[in-house]
């Protein structure tokens, strides 16, 4: 019989480990995920925008892996000016009636312990597709409250020559090429 308990208690703690290797799911939460963009503007001033409509998948193997898929819906550009949203969502730039959607999807996490430091993936922007490092600034994962669930996040950042995606307007007038992009993510594991 005290084998029997041994045996069970041991399958038990395999059982338990086990679960905790798998990798665990979350939803993008979008009212606590923000997708915004910063350009120089002729060196003087700094534009900047947001996406308001953005959806996602984050699956983490604590310590080990991840994978990631947020898309972004270019039609929800909000800089806070609605003649400069248009121009934005015009052929000139994000052509959001060819190109709806700018998509990110990565599966190269890098960590220290638990923590993710940076993801490495592949950026989906105006219908051409480049691999993009996201530097993580801050990262967490708590138990909400309110919600009462696991939820992950931070804040991770990269700078992209948006040339390289083709939108190469008024860059012969100075405009910059570099565009920092700065992404807030929450996720509510499932």
């Amino acid at each position: 019989m005290r084998k029997t308990a041994i045996t069970l208690a041991l399958a038990a703690a395999a059982l338990s480990g086990a679960a905790h290797a798998q990798a665990a799911n979350y939803a993008i939460d979008p009212t606590h995920t923000f997708v915004t963009f910063e350009i120089d503007h002729f060196g003087t001033t700094t534009n900047r925008g947001r996406f308001d409509k953005k959806e996602g998948t984050v699956q983490l193997e604590k310590g080990k892996s991840g994978k990631v898929s947020i898309t972004v819906d270019t039609t929800s550009i909000n800089t806070g000016t609605e003649a400069f949203n248009k121009h934005l969502q015009s052929p000139d730039l994000f052509d959001a009636a060819k190109y709806p959607t700018i998509k990110f999807e990565a599966d190269k996490f890098s960590f220290a312990g638990d923590k993710v430091t940076e993801v490495a993936g592949n950026l989906t922007l105006h219908g051409k597709t480049n691999p993009v490092v996201l530097k993580a600034t801050k990262f967490n994962c708590y138990e909400n409250p309110m919600i009462k669930r696991e939820v992950c996040g931070g804040d991770f950042e990269a700078t992209i020559d948006r040339t390289a995606f083709g939108m190469d307007y008024g860059v012969q007038w100075g405009f910059p090429k570099n565009v920092r992009l700065v992404i807030q993510v929450e996720a509510v594991k499932q």
